[in-house]
C-alpha cells in the first residue's frame, strides 16, 4: 500500500510538472504571436490550450470569424478590449474562450473563488451564454454558473460561493453581492460585458456602478457589442485606459465607419399610414405563411393585444409572443419552441433584439421604427447570421421617413423601398372592432396598447423622427377597434427617466428599500387608522374599473362621480344633551343577567326562525294546518289510513331494491371465492408438475361465470351435483381418459385427493 500511494503522488508530481511546462510554452507561443500579420484560419492555429480547443471541435465550431481572429489574440496578451463587430459574426466565443484560457493559465480551482464575471443586459442572451460556454468548456475544471431574475434565489445563494465564471444580468448579479455571503469578487480576473452600449446606458448605469465597485481595479475587462459607445465618461467607468479597439461598427480613431449589417441581409421599407399598419402586417403575415419571422414592435402591452387579436382572426401561422413582463418560465419556453420551428411568427419587444442566436429566420418585420439606428441593426441582425441570406422589412409612417432614412444612410445603410399590392392587402378593421365590442378584456387591451404606444413617441430623443404633435391619435384608435382615443395622462421626463431606472433594478431590493420606506411612514404617521376606514378606503379590484376610469373619463369627470357615488366618513360632534339616559345595573344578578346571553333570552324569549315566501311574508319554519283545512281533506281515520298504504309502497320498493343488493353481493363474494380457489390450485399444480412437463389439471369449465350459474338451480339456491372434470393429455391421449365422474369436493382434503387421482389415474 506504501509503494502504491508513493507512486501515485510521483505521478501527480509528473502531471503537475508537465501541465506547468505546458502552461509556460503556451505564454511564450501567445507572446510570440503576431496580431498584425497573423493569417489564422482555425481555432488550431491560434496559441490556445488543448481541453479548449477539443471542446470547441466537439461544438462544430473549427473556422474562425472576422472579429474573433482580431480580437482573441489581443485578449490572450491581457489588454483590456473594446470590441465591435456586425450581428452574428461569433461575437460570444471571441470573449468566451479568453475567459477559459486565462484562467486555465493561472492553475485556477474551486478554492480560488470567482474568477470571471459575464454581464449581459438580457435574461435571454444571458442563457445563450451560458450554454455556449458548457458546450465549449465541457474539458475544463472550472465552475460555470447562471444568475438571472426570475429564479430562485436561495438555491443560487447555496452554490455560487463555489462558482469560478459567473455568467449574469446586472440586477441579479447585485443582488448577490449584497447578499451571498460566499461571493468574493477580490481576486476576479476578467470581466466581461456582452452588449456593452446596452449594459452602459441610463437604465443600468446605477446597478453597473455598483458592481464595479466591488471589483478590484487590477482585473482585464473586454468589451463587445454590435454597436459600440466610444465615450469617454462611459469607459472611465469601468477603469478602461489603455484598452485596444477591434473591430469595424463605428468611427475608431477618426476613420469612417463601414456596414454595421450583414452583407447578406437584404434590407426593404414601406411607408404605411400608422392607422394602416395592422391592416399591411395582417397581410403580410397571411401572404407570407411558409416562412419563420420576427415582427418587433415598442411595448409589451402592444405586443400582448396584436398577439391577443391575431389569434382569434387566425391568419393560419404558428403565433408566439415574448416580452420582459412575462414570467421566466414562459420566456424560456417560448425561446425553444421558436428555435425548433419552421413556420412561426414571433410578436416581441427589444427583448430579443440584442444577441439572441435564433436559427434560419427568414423575416425580420420592424412595425414600429426603433428609437435610433444602433436599435434597427440590432434588430435585423436576428436574420442572415452567420453568413446566411435573410430579409428585413420596415414600416416607416410619411413623418418618420425622411428623417430616419437620413439617419441610415449616415451609417451606410440604405434599404430599398417598396410599395404594396392594393390586392393583397386586407383591412381588419371591422373584425378588430367585432372583438373589442364582444370582448371587455380586448378592449381594455386595445386601450393600454394605444397609450402606450402614444407614450413611447412622447418620451423619444430624437424629435426630427418622431414628431409627437402630428400622431393621428383619432384614426390610430380607430384602426386598434377602439371607439375613439382614450384621454392620457403624460408624465413628465423626471417621472419617466426614473421609470427607466426603477425598471432595470433588482425586484427584491426594491421591495426592501420601500419596506424600510415604509417603516420610517408609519412611525412618523400620528393618526392610527381603523378597520373602519381600511373598509371606506378599499375600491374594487376588478379588470376595467380604476384603469377604465383613468382611460376614458377626465380628472373632473371621476371627481364628480366619485362625490356622488363614494361614502365618505364624517366627524359629527354629539350633543350631550341629546343623548339618552344609560342606565349602568347595580346588583350582581342585574349584571350577571345583562352580560349572559342565556340570562338575557329568558325574559325576551327564544328568537324564532322565519322563512319568507314568494310574496315577501314571514312565516315560522313549522307552521300548524288550520283545522278547516284538515277536515277538508277527510277524517283522521282515512288520512291515516292513505298515509299508512303511501308508506308501505315506499318499503316495498325499498325492500326489493334491498334484496336486488343482497343478491348481487352474496353473487360477488361466490365469484371472488371461486376465482381465489382456482388460482390456488393453479399455482400449486404449476409449481410441483412445471419441472417435469405435466399437464396442468383444469377444474370446471374454466369460465367462472359459466361456473356459477352452474352451481344454482331455477330457485337460484346451491345444490350438490355431479360434475364432470376436463383435462388435456396432449395430442397422443386415449379414448378413456376423457372424462371422470366424482363427486363434487366440499373441502380442501377432497380437492387434493381429487388432484391425486386425476394426475395417478
Amino acid at each position: 500500500m506504501a509503494k502504491t500511494h508513493k507512486l501515485r503522488t510521483s505521478q501527480r508530481k509528473e502531471n503537475r510538472k508537465k501541465e506547468t511546462e505546458y502552461i509556460k510554452d503556451l505564454e511564450k507561443r501567445i507572446d510570440e504571436y503576431d496580431v498584425k500579420n497573423s493569417k489564422a484560419v482555425l481555432f488550431r492555429d491560434l496559441p490556445i490550450s488543448d481541453a479548449t480547443l477539443k471542446g470547441l471541435k466537439e461544438a462544430a465550431f473549427v473556422k474562425l470569424t472576422e472579429i474573433q481572429r482580431e480580437s482573441i489574440p489581443v485578449s490572450l496578451k491581457g489588454h483590456d478590449l473594446l470590441g465591435a463587430a456586425k450581428t452574428g459574426s461569433g461575437k460570444t466565443l471571441a470573449f468566451l474562450i479568453p475567459v477559459l484560457e486565462k484562467l486555465y493559465r493561472e492553475k485556477w480551482t474551486e478554492f480560488d473563488g470567482l474568477g470571471a464575471l459575464i454581464i449581459s443586459p438580457t435574461r435571454e442572451l444571458a442563457m445563450q451564454i451560458y450554454e455556449v460556454l458548457t458546450k465549449i468548456g465541457g474539458h475544463t475544471s472550472f465552475s460555470a454558473g447562471l444568475v438571472i431574475g426570475g429564479k430562485d434565489v436561495k438555491f443560487e445563494l447555496e452554490r455560487i460561493s463555489r462558482i469560478n465564471i459567473l455568467v449574469g444580468t446586472p440586477g441579479r448579479i447585485l443582488q448577490h453581492m449584497d447578499q451571498a455571503v460566499g461571493l468574493n469578487a477580490d481576486n476576479l480576473q476578467m470581466l466581461v460585458l456582452d452588449e456593452a452600449d446596452r449594459c452602459l446606458d441610463m437604465g443600468f448605469k446605477k446597478t453597473l456602478d455598483a458592481i464595479v465597485s466591488n471589483l478590484p481595479p487590477s482585473r482585464q475587462t473586454l468589451l463587445f457589442s454590435a454597436t459600440q459607445s466610444q465615450s469617454l465618461a462611459d469607459l472611465a467607468r469601468l477603469s478602461l485606459t489603455d484598452y485596444k479597439s477591434v473591430g469595424t461598427a463605428d468611427t475608431v480613431n477618426g476613420g469612417d465607419s463601414e456596414v454595421s449589417t450583414p452583407e447578406t441581409l437584404q434590407q426593404s421599407y414601406i411607408v404605411v399610414e400608422l392607422a394602416d399598419k395592422l391592416d399591411t402586417l395582417f397581410s403580410f403575415i397571411k401572404t407570407h405563411l411558409k416562412s419563420k419571422m420576427i415582427v418587433f414592435l415598442s411595448s409589451s402591452k402592444q405586443v400582448h393585444f396584436v398577439y391577443e387579436t391575431f389569434r382569434k382572426m387566425q391568419p393560419g401561422i404558428s403565433l408566439m409572443h415574448l416580452h420582459g413582463r412575462q414570467k421566466q418560465t414562459a420566456r424560456t419556453e417560448t425561446l425553444d419552441k421558436f428555435s425548433r420551428a419552421q413556420q412561426v411568427c414571433l410578436i416581441a419587444t427589444d427583448v430579443v433584439a440584442r444577441g439572441i442566436d435564433f436559427p434560419a429566420v427568414d423575416w425580420v418585420v420592424q412595425v414600429d421604427c426603433p428609437e435610433d439606428v444602433d436599435t434597427y441593426i440590432h434588430r435585423v441582425g436576428r436574420s442572415a447570421r452567420y453568413g446566411k441570406q435573410g430579409k428585413s422589412l420596415i414600416m416607416l409612417t410619411p413623418t418618420e421617413e425622411e428623417g430616419f432614412l437620413k439617419r441610415l444612410k449616415a451609417r451606410k445603410i440604405e434599404p430599398s423601398m417598396l410599395t404594396i399590392k392594393q390586392s393583397k392587402k386586407k383591412s381588419i378593421k371591422p373584425q378588430l372592432q367585432s372583438l373589442l365590442f364582444k370582448d371587455p378584456e380586448l378592449k381594455y387591451l386595445g386601450q393600454k396598447a394605444f397609450i402606450s404606444y402614444i407614450r413611447s413617441i412622447y418620451i423619444q430623443k430624437d424629435r426630427e423622427v418622431f414628431k409627437f404633435d402630428e400622431l393621428p391619435t383619432e384614426d390610430y384608435a380607430l384602426s386598434l377597434g377602439l371607439p375613439g382615443a382614450p384621454k392620457i395622462k403624460i408624465k413628465g421626463m423626471k417621472a419617466i427617466e426614473r421609470a427607466k431606472t426603477m425598471k432595470n433594478t433588482s425586484r427584491q431590493l426594491l421591495s426592501l428599500s420601500r419596506a424600510n420606506d415604509d417603516g420610517e411612514q408609519e412611525e412618523k404617521a400620528k393618526e392610527v387608522r381603523t378597520k373602519y376606514d381600511k373598509m371606506f378606503g378599499r375600491k374594487n379590484q376588478t379588470v376595467l374599473s380604476e384603469h377604465y376610469l383613468n382611460i376614458t373619463k377626465s380628472k373632473a369627470q371621476e371627481d364628480e362621480d366619485e362625490d356622488f357615488m363614494m361614502v365618505k366618513r364624517q366627524d359629527h360632534k354629539l350633543n350631550e344633551d341629546a343623548l339618552p339616559e344609560l342606565s349602568v345595573p347595580t346588583s350582581k344578578r342585574s349584571q350577571k343577567k345583562a352580560l349572559s346571553k342565556k340570562a338575557s333570552l329568558s325574559s325576551k324569549g327564544n328568537a324564532t326562525k322565519m322563512v319568507f315566501d314568494d310574496e315577501g311574508t314571514a312565516h315560522p319554519v313549522y307552521e300548524l294546518e288550520g283545522e278547516e283545512e284538515f277536515h277538508k281533506k277527510g277524517t283522521a281515520e282515512s288520512q291515516q289510513k292513505e298515509f299508512l298504504e303511501k308508506e308501505a309502497k315506499v318499503m316495498a320498493g325499498v325492500d326489493t331494491d334491498d334484496k336486488k343488493l343482497a343478491k348481487e353481493k352474496r353473487q360477488e363474494k361466490k365469484r371472488k371465492r371461486l376465482e381465489a380457489m382456482r388460482r390456488e390450485m393453479e399455482a400449486e399444480l404449476a409449481e410441483e408438475y412445471s419441472d417435469e412437463g405435466e399437464t396442468i389439471v383444469q377444474l370446471g369449465t374454466g369460465n367462472l361465470s359459466d361456473d356459477m350459474e352452474d352451481d344454482y338451480d331455477s330457485d337460484e339456491r346451491p345444490t350438490k351435483k355431479s360434475k364432470s372434470t376436463n383435462y388435456k393429455r396432449g395430442p397422443l391421449e386415449d379414448e378413456h381418459s376423457d372424462v371422470i365422474e366424482v363427486e363434487e369436493p366440499e373441502t380442501l382434503e377432497d380437492l387434493e385427493s381429487l388432484t391425486a387421482r386425476l394426475i395417478q389415474g
